[in-house]
């Protein structure tokens, strides 16, 4: 069993693959639902004025429209930028087409930056190549 302090009130936990506690994972879960349900009823409202009436940190607000749970509504917002590249986006860490070149990218080294359909052709002919090679004897 691996034990962890809380990344937000430090105390020591059973780690369970979140680096919070089950505590602060229910508190979370509990301001996460007060800002969805606000903004059910009040779906123009901007980070400033949520976190106002609910009570909820713009940092934590913030947390969850990058974790993609909330999404903003107006698509050229300054709020919200992708890490890679620096576009406006809406929800997340990074836009679609940064996502789409880090899949691709991903692939490639887990790969070796190989094509699979290569490989296997130049071992068949490096066979082919022997076996030529045995009956010219």
């Amino acid at each position: 069993m691996k034990v962890r302090n809380c990344s937000r009130c430090g105390k020591i936990y059973a780690y369970d693959g979140f680096n919070i506690c089950i505590k602060c994972r229910r508190e979370e879960e509990e301001e996460f639902k007060k800002v969805k349900e606000y903004l059910r009823e009040n779906p123009g409202a901007n980070v400033a004025e949520v976190s106002e009436e609910t009570g909820v940190e713009a940092k934590r607000i913030i947390e969850f429209l990058k974790q993609g749970r909330l999404e903003i509504k107006d698509e050229h917002n300054i709020l919200l930028t992708c890490e890679r590249c620096g576009t406006s986006i809406r929800t997340g860490r990074f836009c679609d087409k940064c996502t789409i070149e880090m899949t691709r990218e991903f692939k490639q080294s887990i790969g070796g930056g190989k094509d699979p359909k290569s490989v296997s052709n130049g071992r068949a002919k490096e066979r082919i190549r022997v076996t030529d090679k045995y009956k010219k004897r």
